[in-house]
């Protein structure tokens, strides 16, 4: 059963999965026809859009509150009478510790119980620990309260990658990924533009005020109007549904074994909590996608927490003004997605027709390639014009690059590590969601001592040196991904 099928679409070139069907005779429990209306992939294009975009909403919120705090930690510092540049550092980075942990809980969660509610539960954890941040009585418990809203928002993160599997065919998943990657990307940057206004405007508790406000609104949307989309779980209760309306225990779920034993939730739990893990030790596929994201990812959340002071020291910019050094990195994150939606499923469905109709995964990957040289050079050029004291406009050219590259990157490797595991899409996206967490977390907080022994120019070098050394990757799994696929020793649940 969870070997795709294939049928011949519309276009006669191009195949699409076939689902496995409902077969009482043999006490199997499926969908009723290909175009059963209860199968997420048969949605209508309106519901599946809308119901990606209440998923991007939050999904943009949760990043944007990651950054947000990164221009007014300077103001909470001085109020606290903090003088450790680390322990100031952790204020912004905390919050992804948060990012780091909470997938491996949710996603589990979501492949036992369903997305929807586990995501409306989590929003609400991401909604009331703001009112602990508003009200810090000292850093530390400001500290603790940014990592818990971490671990809340963090499962937008890991369950929008599974929703987008749900409801999107291969050919149809890049600009449904482009969408969705718009919140992880975008909202990093928004937030410190925002977060300077807020803070200059209001102080830096209503930062955390004004995400109360923001994100309670949107929780409560998207507790409302989200559906589950969780094949598994909508057949499980369908399944569960004919077993006591036909009297018939014998029937299972087309997405379980025959005669295989029911496992009790805890069970289901446990082997979950491992997927992730197994994932990302196990398959070579997303262990060194996970270090190639989580690298460019620690390297700009390093940018968020150096970038204000380089441009309030070097250039004399005032806090309310600093978070517009951003503009560089949102641009080059606009003119990467709109590139990366417009050409990502063309290829797809251009390399599908010269093999004849089929689709394999590693079609994703050119484009990250001619994305991936975009990055070390931003860093050659942002290190060395900051540290020559150019104009205030030169190093804000420089981020667009990286900024640019970084979006094909992202949506380009997540989507196909997506692809090679579409079952466990969650716990792939959460694999990589934790890596890139931790090294965002962590990377930022050697940032001071990186810059203070090598400068500006040599310290985005060696960064520079370092994505650089990672364009073959892509190149490899391009090369021999799929015999790769098929040499991975995983037993997942």
């Amino acid at each position: 059963m969870e070997n795709a099928k294939v049928i011949l679409s519309v276009n006669p070139t191009i195949k699409r999965e076939q689902f496995p069907l409902t077969n009482l005779e043999t006490g199997i429990v499926g969908w009723d026809s290909q175009d059963d209306p209860l199968n997420p992939r048969n949605y209508p294009a309106t519901r599946k859009w809308f119901l990606l975009s209440l998923v991007s909403i939050i999904t943009l919120i949760s990043p944007f509150a990651s950054s947000v705090f990164a221009p007014a930690v300077a103001d909470a510092s001085k109020e606290f009478g903090n003088k450790s540049s680390l322990r100031e550092s952790l204020a912004v980075t905390g919050y992804l510790f948060g990012y780091g942990s909470g997938p491996l809980l949710f996603s589990p969660l979501s492949e036992i119980y369903g997305r929807r509610i586990v995501l409306s539960v989590a929003n609400c954890f991401f909604v009331v620990f703001q009112i602990g941040c508003a009200l810090a009585p000292n850093l530390s418990a400001l500290i603790v309260f940014r990592l818990l809203t971490g671990i809340g928002g963090s499962a937008c993160l890991t369950i929008g990658g599974g929703v987008v599997s749900d409801l999107f065919a291969a050919e149809q998943r890049g600009l449904a990924m482009s969408i969705f990657s718009f919140g992880p990307l975008f909202g990093p940057v928004l937030g410190p533009i925002c977060g300077g206004f807020i803070a200059h405007g209001a102080g830096w508790r209503w930062v955390f005020w004004v995400l109360l406000i923001v994100g309670g609104t949107v929780a409560t949307l998207v507790a409302i109007f989200n559906r589950e989309t969780n094949p598994i779980i909508i057949m499980q209760r369908k399944t569960d549904s004919l077993r006591s309306e036909l009297q018939r225990p014998d029937l299972y779920s087309c997405y379980e074994k025959k005669g295989g034993p029911q496992r009790k939730q805890m069970d289901r739990l446990r082997n979950g909590l491992k997927t992730p893990l197994q994932l990302l030790f196990r398959s070579p596929i997303v262990s060194i996608i996970a270090l190639y994201i989580a690298t460019v990812y620690g390297c700009l959340y390093l940018l968020f927490t150096t970038v204000t002071n380089v441009f309030q020291n070097t250039y004399g910019w005032s806090i309310q003004i600093s978070g517009l050094s951003y503009i560089g990195l949102g641009l080059g994150f606009f003119c990467g997605q709109c590139l990366f939606a417009l050409l990502s499923d063309k290829i797809i469905l251009r390399l599908k027709s010269r093999n004849n109709g089929s689709f394999e995964p590693e079609m994703r990957l050119p484009l990250s390639i001619f994305f991936a040289f975009f990055i070390p050079i931003s860093f050659f050029w942002y290190g060395w014009s900051v540290q020559a004291h150019t104009h205030w406009i030169v190093p804000i050219i420089g981020l667009f690059p990286f900024a640019f590259g970084m979006v094909g990157i992202f949506g380009t490797l997540q989507t196909y590590v997506i692809d090679s595991y579409p079952r466990y899409a969650a716990s792939a996206v959460a694999a990589i969601t934790v890596s890139r967490s931790l090294f965002g977390a962590l990377l930022p907080l050697a940032g001071p001592y990186m810059y203070q022994a090598l400068g500006y120019g040599w310290g985005n070098s060696l960064l520079g040196f370092v994505t650089l050394a990672m364009i073959p990757m892509p190149v490899i799994f391009y090369r021999f991904g799929k015999s790769m696929r098929g040499k991975a020793t995983l037993n997942l649940a």
